[in-house]
């Protein structure tokens, strides 16, 4: 029998994605999209997000004003800060996130409206704002720092509407934040002073120079009182910035020292003497003992709380190199760079101390370098040199001479040392990721699983004993179901 020919299936239709996206387009709030909408159809779009939304009804209302002029928006504006002025209620978090939306948009108002209008009554309205930052933070529930985060815009606005201003209008304005920065020497307005100094014109340094010094004057003397000696710091950094402005060293150490005593910033003076070719100086003064106690702690640091500690030595002993070649006392800048090394495995001084070598000894040098990180009493350290330098084979060596030495814990620097071992040294990426795995899953880590089965993958792609250590695995941890789940099969 002969057999029926076989239809052939046709071929489907291709997906029309084109109009889709063409569509996707035309619903895409835009200038052209909704100059298409019907005027009384916009009209009642923002009639019923006003019923919905105060702030962005706030900010419809001070666009309408602004067709009468800037007085109409600045009174809008300044009723609101009256009222912010007066208000004492406790606003919780639930309450915060209105608030702070109410709040910026009384900056939006100020930035958007009023200053195209009249610059100078805006930033009037900007340090108003500001200088009741204390009381509207002290009454709001804003661990995150959302809240603030709104008076950081309004200072980052007030510095570029005050730095636009002219010469004489920036300069009485600048005079006018000091009696401002004396009451509230921590709030957003001494901040605010400092930045605006470097916008300024150097013929209004003088004079303001002279005004913080009878500010300084007029402050009460040494009476335990912590706001008065907070002025008086903010006020004498104050002096320093101009002092850097007008070149006067002298100035900025005479302050400096009348600022912090016995604990002077050595390194800020000397960096300052050294710029101006006053190098014997420079080197006089770095080479001091540094009293200070506390070191400066950055935003960064303040955010991430990962605080360099040895980033004040380390600068220091930058500075003093930099003294030593300016004099031309070479050897004594090696042998510091060669030392710092030494001490701490400080990977760009040793890049440093390789290039100023003469040909053909820097070879030999490394390999001394080398030796030292082998030996260095701080095994992660070493580890995280050998790792960065790259030297992989050394690394790798390190890891299995100090085989007991390495604990999971400390998985910033074994993940990534185990994953660049993972070709040049297998065997030392295996030891490692045994070691991240088993600190997970004895100490329960449930966030870190995902971790811990990624690091048995990777160990089963690398240890041909990874069958039997995944057996240990079952033994010791077979209740541990949410890490398996993730394992899964493999």
């Amino acid at each position: 029998m002969a057999r029926k020919p076989v239809a052939k299936a046709e071929p489907a239709p291709k997906r029309a994605h084109a109009p889709a996206r063409k569509g996707a387009r035309r619903t895409t709030p835009s200038v052209e999209t909704l100059s298409a909408l019907p005027p009384d159809r916009l009209i009642g779009l923002v009639l019923g997000e006003t019923e919905r939304n105060p702030a962005f009804k706030k900010i419809v209302s001070a666009a309408l004003a602004a067709l009468q002029g800037p007085d109409a928006v600045a009174a809008i504006v300044d009723r609101r800060l009256s009222a912010l002025e007066g208000a004492r209620g406790f606003i919780d978090w639930q309450k915060r996130r209105a608030f702070t939306a109410d709040l910026n948009a009384t900056v939006s108002v100020i930035l958007n409206e009023l200053r195209p209008l009249d610059p100078g009554a805006a930033l009037d309205r900007l340090v108003r704002f500001l200088n009741g930052a204390a009381c509207v933070l002290a009454r709001v529930d804003d661990s995150l720092g959302i809240t603030e985060g709104v008076y950081e815009r309004a200072g980052e606005a007030a510095i570029e509407i005050a730095g636009s201003l002219p010469e004489a209008d920036a300069t009485r304005f600048a005079a006018r934040l000091l009696p401002l920065v004396s009451g509230d020497p921590d709030g957003p307005l001494g901040m605010l002073f400092l930045d605006l100094i470097p916008r300024l014109p150097e013929s209004a340094l003088p004079a303001l120079d002279a005004d913080l010094g009878e500010a300084l004057s007029d402050l009460p003397a040494e009476t335990g009182d912590w706001r008065s000696a907070r002025a008086r710091g903010r006020l004498l950094r104050a002096r320093q910035d101009i002092a850097d402005r007008r070149g006067d060293v002298d100035a900025f150490i005479a302050l400096e020292e009348a600022a912090a005593g016995a604990a002077a910033d050595n390194l800020a003076v000397a960096e300052r003497l050294l710029a101006a070719g006053r190098i014997d100086e420079a080197l006089e003064r770095i080479r001091r003992p540094q009293q200070r106690n506390a070191n400066v702690l950055s935003r960064e640091a303040l955010i991430t709380g990962r605080i360099d500690t040895e980033a004040p030595a380390r600068a220091r002993t930058v500075l003093t190199i930099r003294i030593l070649d300016a004099l031309g006392r070479a050897e004594e800048a090696q042998a510091l760079r060669w030392e710092r090394f030494c001490d701490t495995l400080d990977a760009e001084m040793l890049r440093d101390y390789l290039a100023k070598l003469p040909d053909f000894e820097d070879d030999e040098a490394l390999r001394h370098a080398f030796d030292r990180a082998m030996a260095f009493p701080q095994p992660y350290r070493a580890l995280t040199f050998l790792i960065n330098w790259p030297d992989l084979d050394r690394a790798g060596r390190l890891v299995l001479d100090r085989a007991k030495t390495w604990e999971g814990e400390r998985y910033e620097v074994l993940a990534p040392a185990a994953e660049r071992l993972e070709q040049a040294r297998p065997e030392a990426a295996a030891l490692l990721y045994r070691r991240l795995i088993d600190d997970i899953l004895k100490r329960g880590r449930t966030q870190a699983y995902a971790h811990a089965a990624r690091y048995l993958a990777q160990l089963d792609a690398i240890d041909p004993a990874s069958a039997s250590y995944r057996e240990i695995l079952r033994r010791d941890h077979g209740r541990k179901h949410g890490f398996w789940s993730l394992v899964g099969g493999r």
